[in-house]
């Protein structure tokens, strides 16, 4: 399947379909104007650089939003990672998981559903992903092509967040109005039919008054034979502030929509040799669509130089339908699968099929408090704050017809050839359920600063949670077919801070964080014919231990940090006798990862910048009551040792070249440590220019035409090329 349009048409059919639109943004922490674009280091602050200048990617940002309270990187305890996403910009990516491969502690793999992230070896695809400090849950592949940036808060963060699975939290930042970013328009073309254009119009209307309207759409093929992706976003936004400057109102709506045909094959192991990793998997009819839609406003009102109030509003849905074929079992000569189950058509790989829609809603509403105080001597910066979540999830899936034939597909990984008996014939309906999910909480944090050394990070929240669930396919008015469970918790965190200079800051802290009914990250906790009095309710916890030290080298020029962690994963539950007592729950041990990482970005020598890390994870089962066999395993999906580093050189200031590298270590595709997949070295190269009114960039990925398996299902992508033009006013 080919998607392809004229780059002309594609930017004339962006334009006319963004011009009518009106409203909207966000707000992001206050940042001096950069004059002529550029940055003037040691001051580390980057917001107004325009998104091609040569070193913008190799700047640090010195707040970020993920922490919520708006204080400097260095005086939080934990680790925090920003990405600058204009560096995956001119490789053509708009894949979250593609854009933080390499990051240390960060796992990625493939799955046509959704993004298939691990932090510091634990899922955060269900409940730890954000956009502009809103869940961004269900099960969707979310688009970057409104993001500035990606920051990612390393560790337990329910202090800050509520429900998490305790690797940590993703937070991508839009672009939104503003008074400083120039005004785009962008063309891109590449391999494999890569195509789009980029529309980018910021005006500041008056001194109180900024408006911005963005835009992409692009049509791509893959490596992958029949496989191919549409994307379209468009994004209004609106900023507001009053002379003083003491008020600034941002309201924002974002439409995002990926039309695509599915690529989610089987299992590397179940492929016959001399299969071509060019084969693509997807049965003819075969598709994948995801729409999301967020409208939010956000306010900030300095009530005085010493206290700041926030009120964050937000709506989002998200629908994904997907209808195809996928995975499957390899059938032998000898009519055997790799499970020893027998089959049919040898010589062929029986796909298994489903059919599913699902939409997810999000309202949330969040105030919060900072301000600073004094006891004596002694400073507190502190934040109070309140937040209200609720959230809806239906899906409704189906794999059969109602006359109970089973949908099957084949296709043979070494000709292509491939069949099926999806037909246009009535599905019968195996699952529809409505689920319900409400959150409130209140939490506080204080950072008490001692003296201009010593500092101390106290946090707490507590929340209050209840899930109901509903079974759609039975009869209204059954009560039988409803279910509704309720608890509550307490987060705290700690962490101890010394800066013996303005350069340098040691910490040491601690965290914790909840996942509801021992380990439910969605809201459909329950099924609906569970029986309560027999259910555990009991959160599922992660406590976690770091220290590290943040530093700035060279008068500031570089920063670097490096931490070392432990996070223990506790009351995993099981079901000791399923058959017999299928709602009865025990805990069956913990899970443990421990590591180190270090990250650092900036200025070595004159006109040459560096960016990049190593991590160490080594995440494991500790204890497995359930399946004792399994205890001193690696868990599914996690390297051990990731790592990038990516080099710009500035021959002039205009011109730039750039050299990547990125390392993916080896991991096991199952629990049970059987599969294991080989890791990844890539090499991405770039040139680019850029003036006040004009760039232009030629990347090439995977330079050395590297052959290996971003996951255990996906090989990764062979050398490919993206050319890249904007035009600035």
């Amino acid at each position: 399947m080919k998607f392809r349009k004229h780059p002309l048409t594609l930017l004339l059919s962006t334009i006319s379909a963004t011009t009518s639109t009106l409203n909207y943004a966000e707000s992001i922490e206050e940042q001096t104007v950069i004059d002529n674009q550029r940055v003037v280091l040691p001051t580390i602050v980057i917001e107004a650089m325009a998104e091609g200048d040569p070193i913008k990617t190799y700047v640090d940002y010195k707040n970020a939003n993920v922490t919520r309270n708006g204080l400097d990187k260095k005086d939080i305890p934990q680790t925090v990672d920003t990405i600058d996403v204009s560096k995956y910009k001119i490789y053509g990516s708009n894949d979250l998981s593609v854009m933080l491969q390499g990051t240390p502690g960060v796992s990625t793999t493939y799955d046509t559903r959704e993004d298939g992230i691990m932090l510091r070896g634990f899922d955060s695809d269900l409940g730890d992903i954000y956009r502009d400090g809103v869940r961004e849950s269900g099960q969707i592949r979310r688009s970057t092509a409104n993001i500035e940036r990606i920051e990612i808060l390393k560790g337990p963060a329910s202090v800050l967040y509520g429900r998490s699975a305790g690797g940590g939290v993703v937070n991508m930042v839009s672009k939104y109005a503003n008074f400083d970013s120039p005004s785009s328009v962008g063309l891109y073309a590449g391999s494999y039919h890569n195509i789009g254009a980029t529309l980018d119009l910021n005006q500041a209307v008056n001194d109180n008054f900024a408006i911005r309207l963005t835009g992409e759409r692009g049509d791509s093929d893959s490596f992958r034979q029949g496989i191919g992706t549409k994307t379209e976003m468009i994004s209004p936004s609106f900023t507001y502030r009053n002379d003083d400057q003491t008020l600034t109102w941002t309201t924002q709506y974002t439409y995002d929509k990926i039309d695509r045909v599915p690529d989610r094959g089987p299992n590397f192991s179940e492929l016959p040799a001399g299969t071509s990793i060019k084969m693509g998997f997807a049965q003819h009819g075969d598709y994948i669509y995801d729409r999301s839609e967020v409208m939010r406003s956000d306010l900030n009102y300095d009530l005085s130089n010493q206290w700041k109030f926030h009120w964050a509003v937000s709506y989002r849905e998200a629908f994904q339908n997907f209808d195809h074929f996928y995975a499957g079992y390899y059938c032998n000569e000898n009519n055997i699968n790799s499970v020893g189950k027998a089959c049919q058509n040898p010589g062929t790989v029986s796909q298994n099929y489903y059919w599913q829609q699902t939409s997810n809603k999000t309202t949330s509403n969040s105030f919060d408090l900072k301000g600073e105080v004094y006891t004596g001597k002694i400073k507190h910066n502190i934040m109070f704050g309140a937040d209200w979540v609720y959230e809806e999830r239906e899906p409704i899936l189906a794999n059969s017809y109602v006359n109970g034939e089973k949908i099957v597909g084949f296709i043979n990984p070494t000709t292509g050839e491939r069949f099926n008996n999806r037909q246009d014939r009535e599905l019968k309906i195996n699952q529809h359920n409505y689920n319900e999910g409400s959150n409130y909480a209140v939490f506080m944090q204080d950072l008490i600063s001692f003296n201009e050394h010593f500092k101390l990070m106290l946090g707490g929240r507590y929340d209050y949670y209840e899930n109901t669930t509903t079974n759609k396919l039975k009869a209204d008015g059954d009560q039988d077919q409803r279910r509704s469970v309720s608890d509550n918790t307490f987060s705290p965190n700690a962490g101890i801070i010394w800066q013996p200079t303005e350069n340098q800051s040691f910490y040491a802290s601690y965290s914790k964080s909840f996942s509801p009914f021992g380990g439910s990250m969605g809201v459909n906790a329950v099924s609906s014919n569970t029986n309560l009095n027999a259910f555990n309710a009991e959160p599922q916890y992660n406590d976690q231990y770091e220290i590290g030290v943040k530093s700035d080298w060279f008068d500031q020029r570089l920063n670097t940090q490096l931490s070392v962690y432990d996070i223990r994963k506790k009351n995993i539950r099981y079901k000791p006798d399923p058959e017999n007592r299928p709602d009865d729950f025990a805990v069956a041990g913990e899970h443990q990862s421990k590591g180190i990482e270090l990250s650092f970005i900036g200025k070595v020598l004159d006109n040459l910048y560096i960016r990049g890390g190593y991590g160490y994870t080594n995440a494991t089962v500790k204890e497995d009551k359930e399946t004792p066999a399994l205890e001193g395993n690696r868990l599914k999906d996690v390297s051990k040792n990731t790592g990038n580093l990516f080099v710009r050189y500035l021959p002039l200031d205009n011109l730039y070249t750039e050299l990547g590298y990125t390392y993916v270590g080896s991991y096991y595709g199952n629990k049970e440590n059987t599969q294991k997949a080989a890791g990844f070295e890539r090499i991405d190269a770039a040139i680019g220019y850029k003036n006040n009114t004009w760039s232009a960039s030629f990347a090439v990925n995977n330079l050395t035409d590297e052959k290996y398996w971003r996951s255990t299902s996906m090989p990764g992508t062979p050398r490919n090329y993206l050319f890249r033009m904007n035009y600035y006013f």
